[in-house]
């Protein structure tokens, strides 16, 4: 007896010294958000205290544009998922229209919600304080995945600031056996989640960003490396973790009360919500216009900026 648990001791001994070896190799501190300022931020970028964060935003354009282009980005993204569609609608001087876009508490330079309570109406409530102090009494807003959950939700609390709405590849309905990304599987898994407060390698990012882009070819270093440098900005990951332990609940009975002029827009490709969810808007608003783009994935501002850019510049006239 005393021999076997000198055996067991000494296998779970080694089990735990191999796991604090591993961990100790792969653990992964969170970057302060002042060294990531330096890599990520522009001229244009800004910070605005706001219900106890700085939130990270770039308000570009003529500011004489009353009634702005608002972007919202999706879950574990940032402002920067739209720096190819912002470039090409900023050096269109025909539109000349002023483009706001920003990093939602929870991700990229923003960071974690003092609160830590994220849901649609926290989301709205933030937007509506972060528009009201740029003095915004009007927008086209638009988002993609969470952010269009988050613009559809914001449109039916504030209907008289939204003039127009634009979802890509919006979140609203219940799921549809999405193949889903493995950094989305994780998160969403009890127990083994908690690591990934700890240990977030670049290839889970690199394997998640494969099934969010259809053309594997937008899949660069760089690319991956954005993704994981602002993924391990501080209280990012666990600001995600508490994401996806509560997940946000759209109320999708809703969808049909908006009346609000609406763009659809959704890539065909999509393996993080489907394709199908985009009809299901446009059945539910009425009078929406659906654009849907072959060979495209999950973020089109990122993987077809141009032909994003004319389906939004032809909507927006």
């Amino acid at each position: 007896m005393k021999r076997m648990l000198s055996i067991f001791g000494f296998s779970m001994g080694t089990i735990v010294l191999i796991l604090a070896s591993l961990f100790s190799v792969f653990a992964q501190r969170d970057i302060p958000v002042e060294k990531l300022k330096t890599k990520y931020c522009t001229t244009a970028s800004a910070f605005m205290p706001l219900m106890g964060m700085q939130v990270h935003y770039r308000d570009e354009g003529p500011v004489t544009d009353t009634t702005p282009l608002v972007l919202i980005h999706g879950t574990s993204s940032s402002l920067h998922t739209w720096d190819s569609l912002t470039s090409i609608l900023l050096s269109n001087t025909t539109s000349n229209k002023r483009i706001i876009r920003m990093d939602m508490p929870g991700f990229g330079l923003t960071g974690p919600s003092p609160e830590n309570a994220y849901s649609f109406d926290y989301f709205s409530r933030f937007l509506d304080s972060f528009l009201n102090k740029l003095q915004v009494k009007s927008c086209i807003l638009a988002g993609n995945s969470l952010g269009g959950g988050i613009a559809w939700h914001y449109t039916l609390a504030y209907p008289d600031k939204v003039k127009k709405l634009i979802l890509i590849d919006a979140t609203g309905y219940p799921r549809k056996n999405e193949k889903g990304s493995l950094g989305f599987k994780i998160a969403s898994t009890p127990i083994l989640n908690n690591l990934l407060l700890f240990v977030t390698p670049k290839a889970l990012v690199k394997k998640s960003l494969e099934t969010v882009f259809y053309n594997k070819s937008y899949i660069t270093e760089a690319t991956i490396t954005r993704y994981h440098d602002l993924l391990l900005s501080k209280g990012n990951r666990r600001a995600a973790l508490s994401l996806f332990q509560h997940p946000l609940q759209p109320n999708a009975s809703a969808i049909m009360n908006i009346n609000t002029p609406t763009l659809i827009l959704w890539g065909e490709q999509d393996q993080l919500i489907s394709v199908a969810n985009a009809y299901l808007f446009q059945k539910d608003i009425k009078g929406s216009v659906l654009e849907i783009y072959k060979s495209v994935g999950h973020i089109p501002m990122e993987e077809a900026p141009s032909l994003m850019a004319t389906s939004v510049q032809r909507f927006i006239k």
